[in-house]
């Protein structure tokens, strides 16, 4: 039988900060146990929640946080992949390994967490999946390409998993936020420093923080709501490629025409 808020059982990969710690500290607050992931060894968690080092991409270590969830938890009711790194860049200044590093953490990171818990979910009958992406799953701004296609193929991840676990009572969310403020900035790879410095400043002057992210996430979530557009943003830009698509592509263009003015400013003599 489902579980109520209050009652369930709650693991959360990349909860040692940011997004994934606020989640983390609201459903322990209200009474849910919580096994919290992270890449360091050790990590401050909410009173009452678990810890357990997790690298996404490695199964091996899924295996281990699976048998964690047996024997601490006895099963699963809400499994949130949130960990992931930022990306971004010019298409031509980003190499094999940087696009092997955003695939390999954003897509089969989470892609390592559904699998790894999808027969015990069926097996349970219900339970929840929430995949992390953004809203640049949904909408692609120029210079992005690598951290578009990944949070793309999450947002598609999750669409098919809903029809497949579906049937077995098993929820599917996907969650897209626009920019807010939080520690994301420090994954940059650095491979293109002008379109790091935008990004960072994105983030950085967004008017929502990682709380009240969190709380909008929560509430999406407890919902069962398929898609979770949890700030304004996210929602004008949504809306805007769906149903006023000319005005979505003119300021596309109109944010890559200004990034190509930059490039050119770059390679100016001085």
């Amino acid at each position: 039988m489902s579980r109520g808020p209050g009652g369930r059982r709650v693991l959360i990969t990349g909860g040692a900060s940011g997004l994934g710690a606020a989640l983390a500290s609201r459903y322990a607050e209200r009474g849910d146990r919580v096994l919290v992931t992270d890449l360091a060894g050790e990590a401050e968690v909410p009173t009452g929640a678990l810890y357990q080092r997790l690298d996404i991409t490695s199964p091996s270590e899924w295996a281990g946080a699976r048998e964690r969830v047996r024997l601490d938890l006895g099963g699963l009711d809400v499994l949130i992949n949130n960990a992931g790194i930022a990306a971004g860049g010019r298409v031509d200044r980003l190499d094999d390994a940087h696009w092997r590093r955003v695939l390999d953490v954003n897509v089969l990171g989470t892609v390592n967490g559904c699998r790894t818990f999808a027969p015990l979910l069926k097996a349970q009958g219900h339970g929840q999946v929430v995949n992390m992406a953004s809203l640049a799953g949904l909408v692609h701004p120029a210079a992005m390409s690598s951290y578009d296609a990944s949070k793309a193929a999450v947002v598609a991840l999750s669409e098919s998993l809903r029809h497949e676990l579906g049937p077995w009572g098993v929820d599917v969310t996907v969650v897209c936020p626009s920019f807010f403020r939080t520690n994301l900035a420090s994954s940059l790879g650095g491979e293109d420093p002008l379109m790091d410095e935008v990004a960072a400043k994105l983030i950085s002057r967004a008017p929502l923080g990682a709380e009240e992210i969190a709380a909008r996430v929560l509430k999406g979530v407890d919902a069962r709501r398929f898609l979770v557009l949890p700030d304004r943003s996210a929602r004008l830009a949504y809306w805007t490629k769906r149903l006023a698509r000319p005005l979505y592509d003119r300021r596309m263009l109109a944010s890559g025409a200004k990034i190509r003015r930059a490039e050119l400013r770059e390679k100016a003599p001085v």
